[in-house]
């Protein structure tokens, strides 16, 4: 502080203050800048030796007398040992940890703030149902500085066994919504709904309880007649489906598919990367079955839209439309659309020698080794358009492959 005494300035010196820092003494400085007049408390930290400044508030606003006061009080402060910025920021802490509200409310902010940059529209609605469902019961109304193992614990263990897959959804769920929550300042300490190193040590591990689901599919020996049931009808939906088994797409991106992304001069399907599950564009050779039943669709005049759109033209076919189409193709309802994935894979391993690489590219599968990642720079397009020939071919019947 000052080696002045305090009570140095008068109140006319302060109001006539225009440029620079004048001192009252006693650490308390006035530091004019730019127009604007500011009360500052200059002190060395008695817990760590170290110069500090602390802003007091603005002139007028702020009175010689009541700068004075502030000053009086933070000196006695300091002299206690305690230094004033130190309990300034407990005291701010504590204040933002009241101000987070309950596990609900936050876990709502936090859905509402995340949802624009999800892909899948319908992910708020599900992480706020899976919360409603299994969480707010549970410590919804808890306040969010205030969660514990405990609860996560109590929210989790009900399902973790018979329902292993929603209850590991609902565990990182959790774990995001507390991690956002403490870097609001709303609680401190470590995650209680993270899995390594917690968790991991008081709930079985996820694969040695769940049992695993595989997409039912069809049987590749299978696959030609089912398409001939699918060309058979005229509906969009089997089209689609045929569509998605040529390609090896997925549901979702066959049905979101836009004709912008068709080039049919040089037969290839541009996936953008905002909706490929991995997160990469993907080109998808088109083998002339697949350009086939593309010809045979209605192009919109103004060539955009969707390829297979639903009953408003607006959005896309429904993943039940195209379910009921196999399921009719198919005489079973033990299938699914993602199974023809499957299929081709199967067919691929048993059926033909191409690389293992190859056909994992053409699934667009992401490749979980960061070291063949980093290698893997190609897209191995050209091996994959003659795997994909061959497989319409086998689909198609036009040849058979080894059984």
């Amino acid at each position: 502080m000052s080696r002045l005494g305090p009570n140095q300035l008068t109140a006319l010196q302060v109001s006539r203050h225009r440029d620079g820092s004048i001192c009252d003494g006693g650490g308390l400085w006035l530091v004019a800048s730019g127009g604007s007049r500011l009360w500052e408390m200059r002190y060395t930290s008695p817990s760590t030796g170290k110069r500090r400044q602390m802003s007091l508030g603005s002139y007028p606003g702020l009175s010689l007398a009541g700068a004075r006061d502030r000053a009086v009080d933070l000196r006695r402060m300091i002299k206690e040992g305690t230094d004033p910025l130190v309990e300034r920021a407990k005291e701010k802490a504590a204040r933002k940890m009241e101000q987070g509200g309950t596990f609900a409310e936050v876990a709502q902010r936090y859905i509402t703030e995340q949802a624009p940059a999800w892909k899948d529209r319908k992910a708020a609605a599900t992480w706020t149902g899976s919360l409603a469902n299994h969480v707010f019961p549970v410590f919804g109304d808890k306040p969010i500085k205030d969660v514990d193992t405990d609860d996560v614990l109590s929210a989790l263990r009900p399902i973790w066994t018979d329902r292993t897959e929603t209850a590991g959804r609902l565990r990182g769920r959790m774990e995001r919504i507390l991690d956002y929550a403490r870097v609001m300042g709303w609680r401190e300490g470590e995650n209680p709904a993270r899995w390594r190193g917690h968790l991991s040590a008081l709930l079985p591990a996820p694969s040695k309880v769940a049992k695993v689901q595989h997409h039912k599919a069809i049987p590749w020996t299978d696959i030609a007649s089912v398409m001939a049931a699918l060309s058979m009808s005229g509906g969009l939906a089997a089209k689609a489906v045929r569509f998605a088994c040529l390609t090896a797409a997925r549901s979702g991106e066959v049905r979101s598919c836009l004709w912008s992304e068709i080039d049919m001069t040089t037969r290839v399907w541009t996936i953008p990367a905002e909706r490929m599950k991995a997160g990469r564009l993907h080109r998808v050779p088109l083998s002339m079955p697949a350009t086939d039943i593309l010809d045979g669709l209605c192009l919109p005049t103004n060539g955009t839209g969707f390829v297979f759109p639903g009953y408003r033209p607006s959005r896309p076919l429904t993943d039940v439309a195209l379910s009921k189409a196999l399921h009719l193709a198919a005489g079973t309802k033990d299938v699914t659309v993602h199974g023809l994935r499957s299929t081709f894979r199967d067919w691929a391993a048993e059926a033909t020698d191409y690389p293992n690489e190859v056909v994992e590219m053409a699934l667009a599968h992401a490749v979980d080794n960061k070291v063949e990642a980093a290698y893997r720079r190609g897209d191995l397009f050209e091996k994959r358009r003659a795997l994909m020939d061959e497989w319409a071919a086998y689909c198609c019947g036009l040849h058979r492959n080894r059984p």
